[in-house]
């Protein structure tokens, strides 16, 4: 796999994870007085890329004192047993809600399997596998984290899932968000900016508490937002009202076609693609409506997912 970085300063690199396809998933190296922590850790084939920008920066993996996962979703998390085993005084840092699956993956596996079949999850996501249970530290609401001098703030970030949590870093006045604070890809940059969308994927979305996490980071005044799909984002301000307005419409479009039937997937993944499509092109993004659906297939696939599960099950 390729060793793609992006250096950020106040000690920040975005590394590919490499996960699917380039440019899609990212982890975020945080290097404060030589020590390190990764903040999401993609899958284990993504692990031999981090360990390989540790040994260009000249970091040891003894001196990786946190692995820091945003939620459990395995693009986030699939690769942090593997990392762990890499870096031997590293500790965990999860959210309460997914403490027990870190320690004990099995119903994470399960599932995978379930969903994807055993051989298409292991291609996606590799080895699985637990973490020590006296390495692994449950985040509070408002947990205060002394890196190596460093305050690291974590708030309760729910709406994507309800493990989720984001990460305050003061000293870049900026938020490590996973999937809380929407998804940005780099493909769809213009002069204009980044372009953001919501990711309302299944079983926990919930639109009004999605919005409340949003709308608690924009009390910090963050000046940039670090998404593990993808990278950074600056100008939140106005990212956050793109956000909100694409979460309202995205309600509406479950409102209207939420009872249609065998038919409501696909309705529902076209009506966010051309919506989305309509958005883009207003952004000044050339892509052709085939580019701009391959870029975002999966995520689409994953909303109207979600969509229907909060629809059915959770409104």
């Amino acid at each position: 796999m390729k060793c793609e970085t992006i250096e950020l300063g106040d000690g920040i690199t975005i590394i590919d994870a490499q996960f699917v396809k380039p440019g899609f998933a990212s982890s975020h190296l945080l290097i404060e007085k030589g020590k390190a922590a990764f903040i999401d850790t993609g899958t284990s084939h993504s692990v031999p890329i981090f360990l390989e920008v540790l040994n260009q920066k000249k970091i040891s993996v003894k001196d990786v004192e946190y692995v820091i996962l945003t939620h459990i979703h395995l693009d986030h998390a699939g690769g942090a047993g593997a990392l762990m085993e890499k870096c031997p005084n590293a500790k965990l840092i999860v959210h309460p809600r997914g403490r027990r699956h870190m320690i004990n993956p099995e119903k994470l596996i399960a599932g995978t399997y379930a969903v994807f079949g055993e051989e298409t999850s292991k291609k996606l996501y590799g080895r699985i596998s637990g973490i020590p249970e006296e390495r692994v530290i449950s985040t509070t609401d408002e947990m205060r984290l002394d890196f190596n001098g460093r305050e690291l703030l974590f708030i309760d970030a729910p709406g994507h899932a309800k493990h989720h949590c984001c990460i305050w870093d003061a000293k870049s006045e900026g938020f490590f968000s996973g999937d809380a604070f929407g998804l940005s890809y780099r493909l769809f940059d213009t002069e204009r900016g980044e372009f953001i969308l919501p990711t309302t994927t299944p079983i926990h979305f919930d639109p009004v508490t999605m919005r409340e996490t949003i709308n608690r980071c924009m009390t910090f005044n963050p000046k940039r937002v670090y998404p593990t799909h993808f990278g950074v984002i600056r100008n939140i301000p106005e990212k956050a009202e793109q956000l909100l307005f694409l979460l309202d419409e995205f309600v509406k479009i479950i409102e209207l076609h939420g009872d249609s039937g065998v038919e409501r997937h696909e309705l529902l993944k076209n009506a966010m693609g051309s919506l989305l499509f309509d958005k883009l092109q207003k952004h000044g993004v050339t892509l052709s409506y085939d580019e701009c659906w391959e870029m975002l297939e999966k995520d689409l696939e994953l909303n109207a997912q979600g969509l229907a599960f909060w629809w059915d099950h959770c409104r």
